[in-house]
Order: structure tokens, then C-alpha cells, then sequence
């Protein structure tokens, strides 16, 4: 006897497997800003974005033109709610004590220029920086990468230390509306309208770029089929897996740094 799905066509196969992520993935913990924040710097630590005080992680503030660091000097895997600042658009702390980095002069320019993001990440992680070195586009060719589909950008030219507002705009014209740059002799940006989003982007752009190594190593990397690729895009990238696979990523890290969570 045959069950009742198997006369459904993929379209409405998909859409059962939609509805059910929403009623039935399991419920996630609910966190502050600050401590989704802190979790996001340490799970990135654990999946390979270390490089010492290298790159930034921001989140827009509740008062409009505010956003929360890490304070410079702090490594990601010694970030806690506690910890964060809360600054201005000209890097003047409102909240916290010490310093932001400087490097988050182009955070302000991106959320200027994108009224729809509330999250920015950038990191040197391996992969994604040795790649980076090539002077080559990212190239999405596994369903697992599909996320970034048609999604990511590239600034071939680096413009040095970008701590002034030349390399601001140039970052942030060079992202438009797309979720992730890859930046020439640089590294990785991701720009998404959740934490929970720009964090999984970013994990995903650091494999990304490892297969894109590996693979180049070994022989010609063959495309995906657009429409297929867009299709796998849409399916991964659900507000609610993405929380759900946040909460795993935080379980994870949880194991060993439940002191992040204390504000």
C-alpha cells in the first residue's frame, strides 16, 4: 500500500517539509542581543575564524545609529554579554569600557547602506583568507554551499586597513544587496537581518571556501545548475532552521563557555 505523499510533486513535497519546520523543529532557548552576540563570537571561534584580534562582529542597538563590539584587545573566544560595547556610528562608546576596534568604521557605512541589516561579521578565517590570496571570486558548487548562492560578492582590489571612510564606501558599494563579500587579500564579510543568520552564513562561507580549495587542488570545479542551486538557496535559508541550527551551534559551544552568557 503506498503512503499518501507519493503521488505529491517536489513543489508540494517541499512546502509540507516548510510548514512542518515551522510547527515542529524543536524550541529554541531565547536569548538577549548580547548574549546571541557573544555565542556568535565564540561558536565562530570554534569553527575556524580565530586570527588573534582580527575582524569584527556588530549588531545594530535598539537606539537607532548604535551598534555592539567586541571590545579590541578581546579575543572571540574570551567574549561575554558582559563584555560587548555599545558605540555610535563615529566609534564612541556609549556603553562598556575600553575600545572598539577601528576596523568598524566600515560597519557604520554598511548599515547606512542597508536599512535591513541588523548583523555584520568579518573574519580572517583560514580558508576563506587563503582563498583570498588567489584573487578569485567564491565559487558555490554543493548543495551544503547553496546558502550562498547567487549571494556573494567580491572586492578584487584591497584597499589596506580600512579604518577610513574611503574603505567604507568602497566595502559597502562593493556588497550591495548581496548577504556576503569575499574581500581580496582579506577575508570574509557577512551582512544578514538576524544574528542567527550572519552566523550560519558565515560558517558556511568558511567551508565554502576549504572545498573550493580542496577541489581546485584535484581538478576543474564543475557548476550547478542555477535553478537547481537557487532552489537548494531558498530551502536551507528558512528563518526557522536557521534557528534551530543556531541553537545547535550554541549547544555546542555551550559545553565549555557558559560563562559568555553573563551579562
Amino acid at each position: 500500500m503506498r503512503g499518501e505523499t507519493f503521488d505529491l510533486d517536489k513543489q508540494q513535497l517541499m512546502q509540507r517539509e516548510f510548514d512542518q519546520m515551522e510547527n515542529k523543529l524543536p524550541e529554541t532557548v531565547s536569548y538577549s542581543l548580547r548574549q546571541k552576540l557573544a555565542l556568535t563570537c565564540r561558536i565562530l571561534f570554534d569553527n575556524g575564524h580565530d586570527s588573534g584580534l582580527a575582524g569584527q562582529i556588530t549588531a545594530r542597538g535598539e537606539t537607532p545609529g548604535t551598534f555592539l563590539t567586541q571590545r579590541l584587545g578581546f579575543g572571540f573566544d574570551e567574549i561575554s554579554a558582559g563584555n560587548l560595547l555599545l558605540v555610535d556610528e563615529d566609534l564612541q562608546v556609549l556603553e562598556g569600557e575600553g575600545m572598539p576596534n577601528p576596523a568598524n568604521r566600515f560597519h557604520s557605512w554598511v548599515y547606512r547602506a542597508r536599512p535591513d541589516v541588523r548583523c555584520i561579521i568579518h573574519t580572517h578565517a583560514l580558508h576563506t583568507a587563503a582563498l583570498s590570496m588567489l584573487e578569485e571570486p567564491l565559487i558555490v558548487s554543493h548543495m551544503d554551499n547553496c546558502v550562498l548562492y547567487d549571494d556573494v560578492a567580491f572586492l578584487p582590489e584591497w584597499p589596506g586597513v580600512p579604518v577610513g571612510n574611503e574603505e567604507g564606501d568602497l566595502i559597502a558599494g562593493a556588497l550591495g544587496n548581496k548577504r556576503a563579500l569575499l574581500l581580496a587579500h582579506h577575508g570574509l564579510l557577512v551582512a544578514c537581518g538576524s544574528i542567527e543568520e550572519a552566523c550560519l552564513i558565515a560558517l558556511a562561507f568558511e567551508r565554502a571556501a576549504r572545498m573550493q580549495l580542496l577541489a581546485s587542488a584535484a581538478g576543474q570545479i564543475r557548476p550547478v545548475k542555477p535553478e537547481l542551486a537557487r532552489e537548494a538557496h531558498d530551502w536551507i535559508l528558512r528563518a526557522s532552521r536557521n534557528a534551530s541550527a543556531f541553537a545547535y551551534y550554541a549547544r555546542r559551544s555551550l559545553k565549555h563557555c557558559a560563562d559568555c552568557l553573563l551579562e
